[in-house]
């Protein structure tokens, strides 16, 4: 059943790809998923659910909420001059696990990455002046360390785009505590970042290829959208790889143009 699973989801020419590159790699194609907050990661990763070939790798909040009974994310958003260094290490421990986690299929989704973590997280606690230059070059250094002797594994970025008046919405409605107090200006700025980052390559290098999501529908019609071309986005992933230049050099900057994807559009 697994097996008949897993070739209608992918089409028989991409499994067999998927196969040979598997072989080679002996890890899962793994696929981060990013965006802003409140942007709808954790929607999109949920309907992947029910696929048993894929591993779902959810952001490790509930770690960042109870570390030894601290709310390290709390926190980080009252006082982030005190408290962004100590939280942003925490991030990195905990992201790099999330890496590493080994995962029984061959697939393997993840909410964020450690790249979103240093070029858009501590990048803005860098330029808004959060973090002091020497904190800021602590963190810098850590991150490159990890990322140059640890093999970070990243196949494909889905982009959940979104408009930063529509996101802040969705925080205030969706009501975490720790996020009362985030202001719109904050979403913007990270906005920011996150197109600099992975749609106009400017101040980072992006680690796989990216299919941009216009993730500004209403999140009941956006998880429909998903249904409606999720074996379309899955088959396009591994296809897209199979074609990259860069599919065994990760570490290697894609210089190529983001894949722009409608949603409402079907994806051939």
């Amino acid at each position: 059943m697994l097996r008949l699973q897993f070739s209608l989801l992918f089409s028989h020419k991409a499994v067999r790809s998927y196969h040979k590159m598997s072989a080679h790699k002996s890890r899962p194609f793994t696929v981060f998923v990013e965006g802003n907050i409140g942007s709808g990661k954790t929607t999109f990763l949920e309907h992947f659910r029910r696929f048993e070939d894929i591993t779902l790798l959810t952001e490790p909040v509930e770690e960042w909420r109870n570390l030894k009974g601290w709310n390290l994310l709390d926190l980080m958003y009252k006082d982030p001059s005190k408290w962004g260094m100590t939280f942003q290490s925490y991030v990195s421990l905990t992201m790099l696990e999330m890496h590493q986690r080994s995962t029984p299929t061959p697939v393997k989704l993840m909410e964020r990455s450690m790249f979103s973590a240093r070029y858009c997280f501590v990048e803005h606690m860098m330029r808004s002046g959060i973090l002091h230059p020497a904190e800021f070059a602590v963190l810098d250094e850590w991150f490159k360390f990890m990322t140059n002797q640890i093999h970070i594994d990243a196949d494909l970025i889905v982009y959940l785009k979104t408009t930063p008046s529509v996101v802040y919405e969705r925080i205030k409605k969706r009501a975490r505590s720790e996020e009362q107090c985030v202001p719109l200006s904050y979403i913007e700025e990270l906005h920011t970042l996150h197109e600099d980052w992975l749609i106009n390559r400017k101040h980072a290098e992006c680690p796989a290829p990216v299919l941009v999501l216009d993730a500004d529908l209403d999140l009941s019609q956006i998880t429909e959208e998903y249904k409606k071309s999720e074996h379309q986005i899955l088959r396009k992933a591994v296809d897209v790889v199979m074609s990259s230049p860069n599919k065994m050099s990760p570490k290697k900057p894609i210089t190529t143009s983001p894949i722009q994807i409608v949603p409402q559009r079907r994806i051939l």
